[in-house]
């Protein structure tokens, strides 16, 4: 799926969780997907999400990594997601990239000096990320090394702050 050919934009200045909810559970999900070339769906899926992940947290503050976590579960065909932090320096980001590698996106929270924005990242190579920025709606390259030094450009904020992405496989009892 093509995402910049396709103009998937936030709504409003507070849907960027939401928006990223709905374009990852469109890459997991083909019946979910068939509806995004309908422009009133998507807006209306944007507010659905943005209802359900904010129940208790005022919506005008945007989505917590929980509420991302919980909408990501949700939507993500059957992988429940979790969140972390992002360790700095010495975050090895490697179960970002293995998530991505394995075709499961991966929501990143960036910011200045607070937590602003929610990206999705998309495909990764050894050095570099692909991420859809929702206010945009394009996709954009990504050095890793660039998020380790918390010197992001092109996604509207240099530092991230957390990742919200698939939990580790479990062993059966079983197995």
């Amino acid at each position: 799926m093509k995402l910049s050919a396709l103009n998937l934009r936030q709504r409003d200045g507070v849907t960027c969780g939401p928006t990223v909810v709905v374009v990852a559970g469109a890459l997991l999900d083909p019946g979910y997907r068939a509806a995004m070339s309908d422009p009133a769906w998507f807006a209306g899926e944007q507010a659905r999400v943005h209802a359900e992940v904010n129940r208790v947290w005022p919506r005008r503050l945007g989505t917590t990594p929980a509420g991302m976590s919980h909408a990501l579960t949700r939507h993500g065909g059957g992988v429940r997601y979790r969140w972390r932090l992002f360790h700095g320096r010495l975050d090895r980001l490697s179960d970002v990239q293995c998530a991505v590698e394995a075709g499961r996106p991966v929501a990143m929270l960036i910011g200045r000096f607070i937590p602003r924005h929610w990206v999705l990242i998309l495909e990764a190579a050894e050095n570099q990320w692909q991420a859809y920025e929702p206010s945009s709606g394009a996709v954009r390259s990504v050095e890793v090394a660039a998020v380790r030094r918390s010197r992001l450009s092109g996604l509207g904020y240099p530092r991230p702050f957390a990742f919200v992405l698939p939990r580790p496989s479990t062993r059966s009892a079983t197995s």
